[in-house]
């Protein structure tokens, strides 16, 4: 977990990389949490509203959501299916956007704008000019499933919106659960702040590394972050998430 010290463009919140044994099983979603998705949430529960979709179809990714509406929409959502959906911890999450990989993207050390929705106009990645495309004039949301997915199967791990985590901010990795738990107050931990992961549609290259991290305020609604949640297991063969 993390960036190695010699990886392009790296920040020094992502050191010092480190091994995590995650014991026990989880399931990711393939998308981020759609419109309609939270829509259903919110006509149930009076005290959380949907955000204005402005242009956003009922696919698009929900956005403009605090942490805490995250975290009670994940506590409605396993009230109503029986199973226990949450944020992802930080390990979890950086654990399923590598997929397996440990280059800076889970498509290696580059990533064009057919892989990944981020401003490719504008901003380019280390040496990777030439397989970048012309990118989009004014970079917007897409809808979710859109662009190829990870080797895993996910879809949009890199870009499109930020989403959050269940982790407090820290500075760095020292002190880091071993074994990828949600990291509280410990070792300086800032939990009026929480950590959000995978970079968005206006953003460089650089920000939607695998490895690359951020820190917003857990009261921030912004058009830039949304939500893809966890399932704890176990799980049966063939059991629906």
């Amino acid at each position: 977990m993390g960036s190695p010290g010699d990886e392009p463009e790296r920040s020094g919140y992502e050191g010092e990389q480190h091994k995590v044994h995650i014991p026990n099983p989880f399931a990711m979603s393939v998308t981020e949490v759609t419109f309609e998705d939270y829509e259903r949430f919110a006509k149930d529960s009076p005290k959380y509203e949907s955000p204005m979709r402005g242009l956003d179809s009922g696919k698009h990714p929900v956005r403009g959501v605090s942490w805490e509406d995250a975290r009670a929409y994940a506590e409605w959502l396993s009230d109503q299916t029986g199973k226990q959906y949450r944020l992802p911890t930080e390990a979890e999450w950086e654990y399923a956007a590598r997929a397996g990989t440990t280059t800076p993207f889970s498509t290696g050390d580059c990533i064009d704008i057919d892989q990944a929705n981020y401003d490719g106009y504008r901003f380019s990645y280390a040496n990777c000019d030439s397989k970048i495309g012309g990118g989009r004039k004014e970079p917007k949301i897409i809808s979710t499933g859109h662009l190829p997915p990870n080797p895993w199967g996910l879809h949009e791990m890199h870009g499109n919106v930020s989403e959050w985590t269940a982790d407090c901010w820290h500075d760095g990795y020292e002190g880091a659960p071993a074994d990828g738990g949600v990291w509280g107050p410990e070792n300086n931990g800032d939990c009026s702040v929480r950590v959000i992961r995978g970079g968005h549609f206006s953003n460089a290259p650089r920000a939607i590394r695998s490895a690359a991290r951020n820190s917003v305020s857990l009261e921030v609604a912004s058009p830039r972050i949304g939500i893809r949640l966890v399932r704890e297991g176990p799980f049966a063969e063939f059991d629906e998430l």
